[in-house]
């Protein structure tokens, strides 16, 4: 059916939480009962990132943005707009002090660059139908009967892809091991296990485009020779995983998933399993633990999963982020992907944009971007007038980056360069009124809670590292436990088992080099 009116009301979590549900079952009801079936289509969405302004409603073709929508404005809307198609001043959204007329005109979406998140916000992420409109599973097909499983791993080798995950390898090159690895059985791993503070890309994701999650991780399968897949998931996104479930079920009924896919050949099959919010299963070890029903803590490598994981066979690990970008890459090309971003750091990277800005929300922006650009062109600048004071990137895994580097590139190297990661994509923006030693003992409060203990550095040094900050804090800190907090926080780096004992040091690091000056040292009695 053409329809002449598109309605879209967000659906992600953060809209929700704010009726949005209530809101698009009243336009709904509205519609019918007007009549108006025929000529309007609503739709609740995925998130459209904006989440300052939520909850929000687009209507098309005339492109009415409308914000902070409150479910007593729905009958207005249906009478109004879609019924006399008079949209509605004080609902849109307004930028210095003139109504924008088109989504390209705000700020926010100016400078973004949407691949990961091209279908949230655009489509019904419960319809399949509307994903294979987008060019949905046409990456799958191409893999299986145009690619073949060395020709994927040429197109990813040409896109320059690199693990959205936080440490950047070559998704290429990790698909390869596990290609050329001899087994009865291998696996993929979808790591949705997101845990940093401020963090909601992934969940974001799979809330708004479940499906080309699916679609990579079968493309996968058929490259790596894998028949099974898994995707791990924290049992605190209750949104996603239900609309993970309807997918699954979608693809299965449809063919796209299960035995002999597009009459190939190739079997594959993916389930969900539950996690129960531990940070440390987020580091690919620990998380195959967890899968196999023990205690999530990480093992020393190698053996690598790509070659022995989940069961002992081989298996490949990708995020969330990673995995979305594969569809599109597979169906634009590798030179196409790589045109996007800097010389190392190739494609678009996904932000959640928190703390002391103005737009917070979510954000896709070309790799290589500058801080500048983020905070105060999409992000709005600071709210109140206040000084900007430092970003922390990466979450408790990453470090502060001031003022000074505002004009410095996103992208991995540059990252850390400036003592921070690019880590899986949480940016938490802070003003003057943020004291520094304060964040870095949240931080590593949120990492001492999280560490699994097995190994002494992180078990042990985490929490002398966290007893030293807190002295700082009480303004009962000396010289000498400054001294003692940059040789555990060395010892921590060099020697813990995993990642989250390597990098609970960077927070407090960080921000004894930019902002010594307010560990305020107290003078020997």
């Amino acid at each position: 059916m053409a329809y002449s009116t598109y309605c879209l009301i967000c659906g992600g979590t953060a809209c929700e939480s704010s009726k949005a549900d209530e809101i698009y079952r009243k336009i709904a009801d509205g519609v019918k009962e007007k009549k108006l079936e025929e000529q309007v289509q609503v739709v609740k969405t995925g998130c459209f990132g904006f989440c300052e302004q939520g909850p929000i409603v687009k209507v098309l073709p005339d492109e009415s943005f409308y914000v902070q929508v409150v479910p007593r404005d729905a009958d207005e809307i249906v009478e109004e707009h879609l019924n006399k198609g008079r949209p509605i001043d004080r609902l849109q959204y307004k930028e210095k002090a003139a109504v924008v007329e088109t989504t390209d005109q705000i700020s926010f979406y100016q400078k973004q660059v949407r691949i990961v998140l091209r279908n949230c916000g655009f489509i019904d992420p419960e319809n399949i139908e509307e994903y294979i409109a987008r060019s949905g599973y046409e990456g799958l097909a191409k893999a299986l009967f145009e690619f073949k499983p060395d020709g994927v791993i040429a197109e990813l080798e040409k896109s320059g892809l690199r693990g959205r995950g936080g440490a950047g390898f070559p998704t290429a090159r990790k698909w390869a091991f596990t290609k050329g690895t001899e087994s009865d059985q291998k696996y993929i791993v979808c790591n949705a296990d997101e845990g940093d503070p401020g963090a909601y890309m992934d969940r974001s994701i799979l809330e708004g485009d479940p499906h080309s999650v699916l679609e990579a991780m079968a493309i996968a399968g058929c490259t790596v020779g894998a028949s099974k897949g898994v995707i791990y998931i924290r049992a605190e996104y209750p949104l996603a995983i239900k609309r993970l479930q309807h997918a699954i079920k979608e693809a299965t009924e449809r063919g796209l998933l299960g035995e002999d896919i597009f009459g190939s050949g190739f079997n594959f099959e993916i389930e969900i399993r539950l996690g129960a919010g531990a940070f440390v299963c987020g580091e690919e070890t620990g998380l195959l633990m967890s899968v196999e029903g023990r205690r999530g803590m990480p093992n020393q490598r190698p053996p690598y999963p790509a070659v022995k994981g989940l069961w002992g066979k081989p298996t490949v690990i990708n995020n969330v982020e990673t995995l979305a970008n594969i569809p599109v890459i597979m169906t634009r090309g590798g030179d196409w992907f790589a045109s996007i971003g800097s010389e190392t750091s190739k494609g678009t990277k996904v932000f959640a944009l928190t703390g002391k800005i103005n737009n917070s929300g979510l954000i896709e922006v070309p790799m290589g971007i500058t801080l500048r650009d983020i905070i105060f062109n999409i992000g709005g600048g600071i709210p109140d007038g206040k000084k900007f004071k430092a970003v922390q990137t990466g979450g408790p895994s990453g470090g502060m980056i001031t003022a000074d580097y505002l004009d410095s590139p996103i992208d991995y190297e540059s990252l850390t360069a400036l003592g921070s990661m690019m880590g899986s994509g949480g940016m938490i923006v802070m003003d003057e009124d943020d004291s520094m030693a304060g964040v870095a003992n949240f931080y590593l409060g949120f990492t001492v809670e999280e560490s699994c203990g097995k190994c002494v550095p992180c078990r042990v040094g985490g929490r002398q590292l966290k007893r030293l900050v807190q002295k700082f804090v009480d303004g009962e800190g000396t010289q000498e436990d400054l001294d003692q907090i940059a040789e555990i926080g060395h010892w921590m780096k060099s020697s813990s088992l995993c990642g989250l004992g390597n990098t609970a040091p960077n927070p407090v690091l960080s921000s004894i080099k930019h902002f010594k000056d307010e560990y305020i040292i107290k003078e020997a009695q």
